[in-house]
This record gives structure tokens, C-alpha cells and sequence, in this order.
């Protein structure tokens, strides 16, 4: 039962962040606004983060980064969607491996100075990891191959892109955590029902956005 939880938790919270990314995403760009920066800032790591503090399990994380990247394939609009997919997918995968190695699931994040200091670490070295992944693996797998002299030259601009996403970061962690202070928990009856249908919904709006704007 514990492990349908697990796997009930990756595909919801995989499924908002891809819903958002797919969605809310779009919009940002339409407007100019730095998206990027604003949805691994905001969603990835305020989901990500609601996610390790619930369920305190590493890999978590990296699944759902899987399922967010898969549904961001569904909805091939709004700049290079292969793009955004790879970056989803490592952004779950840093995540998880920075909660992991820094040990960060223990009671030492209880104070708001480190909730701070590790919404800023965690949003800017996830923000500019997936930045960089997407460099090498995108020409890749688009058949441009992968120059070491052209990531090179765009370093300094990936460094400083994640400031911003770090500053966002450094609200949305403390947020998570004060959310949590109110011990908000789903009854086993209604566990399953709630995440399969908000699971469901995420996916059939993106994939009807995506036919909506293919037939229009």
C-alpha cells in the first residue's frame, strides 16, 4: 500500500508540474516573461520540494521529473518542447540527487535561515544544471551534435540565468515548509481518488490543448 502511495505521489505531482510547465509555461513566454527562470523557481522547486518533505523518499524526485518531461512532450508548442523535456527531467534528477547527498530529508531544515539558504541553493543549481544538461543532450538527440566550444561560450550566460531563478527560490522553499506546519493530510479513502483524478485532468487538458491548437 505504501508503495502505490509512492507511486500515486510521482505521477500527481509529475503531472501538476508538467500541467504547468505545458500551460502556464506557454503563457509566460507569450508575454515575454523569463519562464524559465519562474517555473523551476516557483513549480519545480515548490513542488519538488512539497513532494521530499512528504513523502521523504530519494528517487522520488527523478520520477516525477520522468512524468513532467513525458507530459511536456504531449504539447510540442512554445519553443523547443525537446528542449523543456530534457531540462524537466534533470531538474527532477538534480533535485533529488542535491536532497540526497546533502542529506537535507533530516530535521536540521527546520530553521528559516537554512530554508532560505537552500531554496537559493537548490533553485540555482537545479535551474543552471538543467540549463547545461539541455546544452549537451538537445543537439544530441536533434542530430546537430554536441561541441564542447559552443557550451563553453554560453557558460557565463547560463551562471547568471540562475540568479533568478535562485531568488525565487529563496520565498518558495520557506513557503513549502510553512504550508506543511499545517499537517494537511488525505485520508486513505480519498488518496486515491483525489490524486488519479487531478493526475487525469492535468494530462487531458494538455492533450487537448495540444489538438485544439493543432486543429485551429
Amino acid at each position: 500500500m505504501k508503495n502505490m502511495k509512492f507511486i500515486a505521489g510521482i505521477i500527481v505531482f509529475g503531472s501538476l508540474w508538467g500541467f504547468a510547465e505545458c500551460i502556464i509555461g506557454s503563457l509566460l513566454r507569450d508575454a515575454n516573461l523569463p519562464a524559465g527562470a519562474l517555473m523551476t523557481g516557483i513549480f519545480a522547486i515548490g513542488l519538488m520540494t512539497l513532494s521530499r518533505t512528504t513523502f521523504r523518499q530519494p528517487g522520488m524526485q527523478a520520477g516525477i521529473g520522468l512524468v513532467a518531461g513525458a507530459l511536456r512532450l504531449f504539447n510540442p508548442f512554445g519553443g523547443c518542447f525537446i528542449c523543456s523535456a530534457i531540462a524537466i527531467m534533470a531538474e527532477g534528477l538534480l533535485f533529488d540527487l542535491i536532497w540526497t547527498g546533502f542529506s537535507l530529508d533530516l530535521k536540521k531544515t527546520q530553521t528559516l535561515a537554512i530554508q532560505a539558504s537552500l531554496g537559493i541553493t537548490s533553485a540555482y543549481l537545479v535551474y543552471v544544471g538543467g540549463y547545461i544538461v539541455t546544452q549537451i543532450l538537445t543537439p544530441v538527440f536533434s542530430s546537430a551534435g554536441f561541441y564542447l566550444e559552443n557550451l563553453i561560450v554560453f557558460i557565463p550566460q547560463i551562471l547568471a540565468s540562475g540568479l533568478f531563478a535562485a531568488l525565487i527560490g529563496v520565498v518558495t522553499v520557506p513557503m513549502v515548509f510553512t504550508l506543511k506546519k499545517l499537517d494537511f493530510a488525505l485520508q486513505d479513502r480519498l488518496y486515491y481518488p483525489i490524486t488519479i483524478g487531478v493526475s487525469a485532468l492535468c494530462w487531458v487538458i494538455v492533450i487537448t490543448n495540444t489538438i485544439l491548437i493543432v486543429w485551429l
